[in-house]
């Protein structure tokens, strides 16, 4: 895939340049269309004001000063009032859009890599292998934004530290851009649900393999764990490896289910309806409930007579009025499946129990259940 480019002058008249950049944007933000340079002497006031009309700031300065600056601009965009809402629904949309509206503005603090991912700045750190684990090699310089690469250099690091699993009592390490499972609670669910009987397991949309490893070490003999990402196929893989479950578990690209009948499928779509803003919200938002459908409807066909279906799921989206418990149960029937069981369970993420966030009184509300589904039985 070919970049697209920004330009930017540099020098005074009558002997100013012109300078082209390839854009990278991990987020899929279009490159801003006025650059100018900034450096140690532009101000806060200065650079948010800019940010705000959508002007790119290249910096030329210290880079621990462009982190400093880029802090001082993220204080000035949170002092923003919020509207009074009636509803959690308009306040899910609210926060969205000022989420939407802080990485646009936010996403405006420049920096210019060399090939090879190299920052010739002062004080800079060496980020090259982070962005080389996340995005392949770079043959020509480019610019992308300061937040996007601490962003980047926060998960290479979370890559390397890796996530403790206790009931795995081992670590999986999550690679850039593929969800990190920090919440346990959806792991303990499928941990502690009695399995049912058979040798043979699938784990739709693995992620980074957590699932699968779960389900390969409370004894399923041959897991197969699917998934369309590049980046999350390559992460189950090496995860799956260095827990000396390879041989246990075969790891696919397919689009939802792969071929054959189990008596066992779990599934942990994205828990909200809505569309994602940027590729790394994918994880997080499911437009039209399309897994989620997709699962369901493709459930039966894939069961053995006795088997089951695990569908992992909050209702995060009820409370927030995107999706109603009835429209769920709907769907679960009109895909010829009925509730064998529902066991739920309360998160324990700080942000359930955070009174400033803006969705707390969703997010308090919140309960994950694991749902037992099975065939439903043909019509006498």
């Amino acid at each position: 895939m070919t970049l697209p480019e920004l330009s930017w002058t540099e020098g005074d008249a009558p002997d100013q340049t012109t300078h082209t950049a390839r854009w990278r944007s991990e987020s899929g933000a279009t490159p801003p269309k006025r650059v100018v340079l900034a450096d140690d002497r532009t101000t806060a006031d200065m650079a948010y004001r800019q940010a705000c009309e959508g002007v790119g700031l290249l910096w030329r300065g210290d880079f621990q000063n462009a982190r400093l600056l880029l802090q001082a601009m993220t204080r000035r965009v949170d002092k923003r009032p919020r509207k009074p809402v009636e509803t959690l629904l308009e306040a899910f949309n609210q926060h969205r859009q000022i989420q939407s509206q802080r990485a646009r503005i936010l996403g405006m603090l420049l920096i210019p890599f060399d090939a090879g991912h190299g920052i010739s700045l002062r004080r800079a750190p060496d980020a090259r292998q982070a962005c080389e684990e996340a995005h392949g090699p770079a043959n020509e310089p480019y610019v992308a934004s300061l937040r996007e690469l601490l962003g980047l250099i926060g998960a290479f690091e979370w890559r390397k530290k890796g996530v403790e699993i206790p009931v795995l009592n081992n670590r999986i390490h999550p690679h850039y851009g593929v969800f990190s499972p920090l919440r346990g609670e959806y792991i303990d669910l499928v941990a502690n649900t009695p399995m049912p009987r058979g040798s043979v397991a699938f784990d739709i949309g693995t992620g980074t393999g957590v699932l699968a490893a779960v389900l390969a070490r409370r004894g399923g003999k041959r897991v197969i764990a699917t998934d369309m990402d590049p980046r999350a196929l390559a992460c189950a893989r090496e995860n799956l490896e260095r827990l000396g479950l390879s041989k246990q578990v075969d790891v696919e690209q397919a689009d939802l289910f792969p071929e054959g009948r189990v008596s066992l499928i779990v599934c942990n779509p994205p828990w909200l309806p809505a569309r994602p803003s940027s590729p790394v919200e994918q994880a997080v938002y499911d437009p039209d409930s399309r897994m989620l459908r997709g699962f369901l409807n493709g459930l039966a066909a894939h069961l053995t007579p006795n088997g089951e279906g695990w569908l992992i799921l909050s209702d995060l989206a009820e409370h927030l009025g995107l999706r109603t418990r009835e429209q769920l149960l709907e769907m679960i029937q009109q895909a010829g499946l009925r509730v064998v069981e529902r066991i739920d369970t309360r998160p324990t993420h700080g942000r359930a129990k955070d009174a400033n966030d803006p969705l707390y009184a969703a997010r308090s509300k919140e309960v994950t259940s694991l749902w037992r589904l099975a065939a439903a039985a043909p019509a006498a």
